[in-house]
């Protein structure tokens, strides 16, 4: 080799070396979605909640995030988990079922399911573990089973026990890569029980929170909090008893992204839950599917 090839060489095998020690001190990603059903913004800035509080405030959050259309739990859910609306996913309402809906998906996996998150980062990242928490059933009927490592359901509103078993999968796969889904249903149904704003609803906002608080504490403890990447967000808000409809309690939603190199304020772009998915996917470095139309805010990477 000439003196040439060999000066040319050597510096690009140091930032090699500087390159793979990075990543070898940083860890496998890992990330949280904490979701609450039917969090509307002036609900969430009337209950007492300093452990949400201060995880929002710990990193880019936004209390404008718009919702899709229609404002309902399932259509919105499965957007933050597929980066894309129901013109897309074609999940257009509460009811719909692998084998029994109007519209199809623009694009499927292998199964007929239209590519979420958890397909996503499957495919493309080695080693990684999923999990999907929830409490109303019907949640997981758009998703494809086979990218879900563990999935768990609480029956009758329960949700404690889910928190006390994500903080056991997080413990368990500290030393992999690892996206974690852990939902709550009783806060929206409790506005729907009680009504948007009730005593009863901003109970119920107030009890997750110290459940979210609790779990944060034992990541702590554990020393697994400051390598993680949380995303807390709701699906739709709500006014009388009900939503659905397009006022902005309905359809404006707090959300946040916290963790390792994410800056610390109010989200100024204009967000939607769509955005979701593409995040996520972005901390993990993976492709997006074709057919999804949310996109990466670049200020949530100091861009």
């Amino acid at each position: 080799m000439r003196r040439s090839q060999a000066m040319t060489v050597a510096p690009l095998f140091l930032v090699l070396l500087l390159f793979l020690g990075a990543c070898a001190k940083a860890g496998p990603v890992r990330v949280v979605f904490i979701a609450l059903d039917g969090i509307s913004v002036e609900g969430l800035q009337a209950a007492g909640t300093p452990n949400i509080d201060a995880l929002m405030t710990s990193g880019s959050f936004s209390l404008r995030t718009r919702v899709v259309m229609p404002s309902v739990t399932l259509p919105n859910w499965t957007s933050h988990l597929t980066g894309s609306g129901p013109e897309q996913h074609g999940v257009t309402d509460n009811d719909w079922r692998f084998d029994a809906h109007v519209l199809p998906p623009v694009e499927t996996d292998g199964q007929g399911y239209y590519p979420s998150i958890f397909k996503v980062l499957k495919d493309q990242v080695p080693g990684l573990r999923t999990a999907f928490y929830y409490n109303w059933e019907n949640l997981i009927y758009p998703h494809n089973r086979a990218a879900l490592d563990e999935v768990r359901f609480q029956e009758d509103e329960g949700y404690v026990e889910n928190y006390e078993r994500a903080f056991e999968f997080i413990r368990e796969n500290a030393a992999k890569p690892l996206f974690l889904f852990l939902y709550t249903v009783h806060t929206d149904e409790n506005g729907h029980a009680h009504g948007w704003m009730s005593p009863e609803y901003i109970r119920s906002i107030e009890e997750a929170d110290v459940q979210i608080g609790a779990l944060l504490a034992k990541m702590r403890d554990a020393g697994l909090y400051e390598g993680t990447h949380f995303i807390f967000a709701s699906d739709h808000g709500g006014t009388g008893t009900g939503h659905g409809g397009v006022t902005p309690v309905e359809m404006e939603v707090p959300w946040s992204l916290t963790g390792p190199g994410i800056p610390r304020g109010e989200i100024a772009a204009p967000n939607d839950t769509v955005n979701s998915a593409p995040v996520i996917a972005r901390l993990f470095r993976c492709r997006v599917p074709a057919g999804w139309t949310g996109k990466v805010i670049p200020s949530l990477f100091g861009k």
